[in-house]
């Protein structure tokens, strides 16, 4: 996401990095730059001039161009004006004292409103919340249908009625919320395909009847400036209380995030990525200045993986390894924990300074989830257990087995036993030298008469993220 602006700020501020102490032009020229790449974000002028203004009036500090490393200080004042440009601090939403808590789902129709309704439905229930989706889209076909395949996918109770009233719709549910215990409802409105007055008059009857402690509007990332002419109208008429940006994955420029705070004065609250069924993740705008910056996003990528990856599963991976038992029963039971990470390139973005190395990765597939990644779990599964434990019983008939039961060819199922095979060496090569640390630290420890506690031969766990590095050729990643 966004990566046509990062790159280009960035290159803006790599000009700045070669100069020892800067000037007023220097800093002009690099405002310049950072001003274009925003222009081309499809940042509104007006904001993309006052962000100029902000940033050049701490920047010219006579303190800021005496330092040492200035261009620092410059970059450090640009990640905080980004920030506070989308918000400076994730928006929370609001909860009632007394259940039920209301929030509507407005927007326009294709917006991801509906899909949008059931990520939020998801990620209250991860919250120990008890929340229901509420059907008030009486206008598009199938939409209550879709609706309840999405609350059955997100264990979530939809209401219905079979009445053509979304208000009465709207109201009846708070009945159903009481009498089944739920403390949120999440109401799905009808969506138009362009703002017209008898959707927004709906919308306010909704709102009047049902008074709503929270009004989301959902909107499309992809459709740049206009989100945020669509995040005014509806502000105007509904006093919305935030955004959810949809389909965030797909926007290269990032004109929608850099723009909606400031032009409407409404936080974006949540985040959806991509169309599978995962809760929606909350925006947090001073994560993803940094991730703009190319100075990565630690704190949610280590939020992502406590969410995902089973500490139990990982601690006992870490025993296999030290006593060299990683089998390749282990090895697809980690690639699917880490599938659920998201895209390897999302991955790389959220690291320091390893956004740039996706420049350099063309031709190999970076999705976790994409074919490449198929074919190896489908290559794993049809091996019998035996086969999954000792790769070294499948000779040249089991190959041949193995690939006509997995669809692939006897090449495919060689290539990954021979990079199983590069794996499990770098492992026994990792667990070799940490243990080799381990011990010799132990033993200046016992001379000095420091023996501490807990100075044992612990490895951090090597699972497939760990091995990253080895990309190409370590890695089982084929090349397109």
């Amino acid at each position: 996401m966004f990566e046509d602006l990062s790159q280009n700020i960035q290159e803006a501020f790599r000009k700045l990095r070669g100069h020892g102490k800067l000037t007023e032009k220097d800093v002009d020229k690099a405002l310049k730059d950072v001003r274009l790449a925003l222009l081309s974000a499809d940042v509104n002028y007006k904001i993309v001039r006052q962000f100029e203004k902000n940033v050049k009036a701490r920047a010219v500090d006579t303190e800021i161009l005496s330092k040492l490393t200035p261009a620092q200080s410059v970059i450090k004042i640009v990640d905080e004006e980004l920030a506070a440009l989308m918000g400076g601090k994730a928006a929370k939403i609001n909860i009632s004292s007394k259940p039920p808590t209301v929030i509507l789902m407005v927007g326009l129709q294709g917006s991801g409103k509906t899909t949008s309704a059931g990520k939020l439905a998801l990620a209250m229930r991860k919250q120990g919340k008890r929340p229901a989706l509420v059907a008030a889209d009486i206008y598009r076909p199938a939409a209550i249908k879709q609706l309840q395949v999405v609350g059955e996918q997100v264990e979530v109770p939809v209401f219905t009625e079979d009445i053509q009233n979304a208000v009465q719709i709207a109201k009846d549910s708070l009945a159903f919320a009481d009498s089944h215990a739920r403390d949120v409802l999440i109401i799905d409105t009808a969506g138009r395909l362009q703002i017209d007055e008898k959707l927004m008059q709906e919308l306010k009857d909704i709102k009047a009847a049902v008074n709503p402690h929270e009004i989301l509007l959902v909107v499309d990332s992809m459709i740049g400036q206009e989100a945020v002419n669509v995040a005014e109208t509806f502000h105007n008429a509904l006093n919305i209380d935030g955004v959810v940006l949809t389909k965030l994955d797909g926007d290269a420029r990032g004109g929608a995030a850099l723009s909606i705070k400031a032009a409407t004065g409404c936080p974006i609250k949540f985040v959806g990525m991509g169309e599978k069924l995962e809760p929606l993740e909350v925006f947090h705008p001073d994560r993803m200045a940094s991730r703009i910056l190319g100075m990565g996003d630690v704190l949610s990528l280590i939020e992502k993986a406590q969410s995902t990856i089973d500490a139990k599963t990982a601690e006992k991976m870490v025993k296999k390894i030290k006593s060299d038992e990683f089998t390749l029963a282990d090895f697809l039971e980690q690639l699917q924990q880490v599938k659920k990470l998201g895209s390897l390139n999302d991955l790389l973005g959220m690291i320091p300074g390893m956004s740039g190395l996706k420049k350099k990765l063309v031709g190999v597939d970076l999705d976790l989830d994409g074919k490449e990644v198929k074919h190896m779990e489908a290559i794993i599964l049809s091996m019998t257990p035996k086969e999954r434990l000792d790769v070294s019983i499948i000779d040249a008939k089991r190959r041949k087995r193995i690939a006509m039961g997995s669809g692939t060819k006897v090449s495919d199922v060689n290539k990954l036993l021979k990079q199983f095979d590069e794996m499990r060496k770098m492992m026994r090569q990792m667990s070799a030298k940490v243990n080799q640390q381990a011990a010799s630290k132990k033993s200046k420890n016992n001379k000095k008469g420091k023996n501490k506690k807990g100075s044992s031969s612990k490895i951090k766990m090597p699972n497939i993220g760990n091995l990253l590095s080895g990309l190409g050729s370590k890695f089982p990643f084929n090349k397109k």
